[in-house]
């Protein structure tokens, strides 16, 4: 118990510092980059639909889009594309919402993990053609890695990094009435309110994700 109490105050010390911020940007900036104008631009799959991962991953690929209007999109999701209601389909859908048309997307629909899409890819995608990645940031890195070992020769990719918001969200606790409590307001410190809570998430995603680039790195997937 004093360890696990140990534990949890180092995690909380380290959540009121920038380190986990940084971690959480180096895995999605690290492998990052557009060096070449992509010809085929796949979208890796994350939850179900409508959830966060997928609709910011979606949100990213028709900006990719927009930009390469002659790029194909792959849809890389496990799911049934016979059924119009799976989770692929859906994604196809919010893709022809943002102006993509639905001629151009196909689906790589039965890899399970990002080894497994990648190696698939090769059979859809000429492995010296550019191809532009769309992830979450904290699995950049591991899907990069990936489609290299796979064998594509020109990966660029794109981390769907959520934006922050522009408006001032301070406020003054006693201004809002209720009761006055004998603790700190907490209206004006925006690092109890938000920062804390983001960075200890930002720390479980780092953590899960080491574990998994040591795992992909020991079975030589990357």
């Amino acid at each position: 118990m004093a360890l696990i109490g140990i534990f949890f105050t180092l995690c909380v010390v380290l959540a009121l510092t920038s380190a986990p911020f940084w971690g959480y940007h180096w895995l999605g900036t690290s492998k990052a980059g557009l060096k070449q104008e992509p010809q085929t631009i796949i979208l890796l799959g994350g939850g179900g639909m409508p959830s966060q991962s997928n609709l910011m991953r979606s949100w990213y690929v028709g900006q990719a889009a927009i930009s390469f209007p002659n790029a194909k999109v792959i849809i890389a999701m496990p799911g049934d594309v016979a059924d119009s209601g799976s989770t692929p389909q859906k994604m196809k859908q919010e893709l022809i919402i943002r102006g993509i048309t639905p001629n151009a997307i196909a689906f790589e629909n039965t890899g399970t993990n990002t080894r497994s899409q990648a190696i698939n890819c090769t059979g859809m995608v000429k492995m010296q053609n550019p191809i532009l990645l769309v992830t979450s940031p904290e699995h950049m890195r591991r899907a990069v890695l990936c489609f290299q070992k796979a064998g594509f020769e020109k990966v660029n990719a794109v981390p769907a990094f959520e934006n922050a918001a522009e408006a001032d969200f301070t406020f003054k606790d006693d201004e809002l009435g209720g009761n006055k409590l004998l603790v700190p307001d907490v209206g004006q410190n925006m690092n109890m309110r938000y920062q804390l809570w983001n960075h200890l998430k930002y720390e479980i995603l780092i953590v899960r994700e080491m574990f998994a680039l040591a795992y992909y790195q020991l079975r030589g997937w990357i």
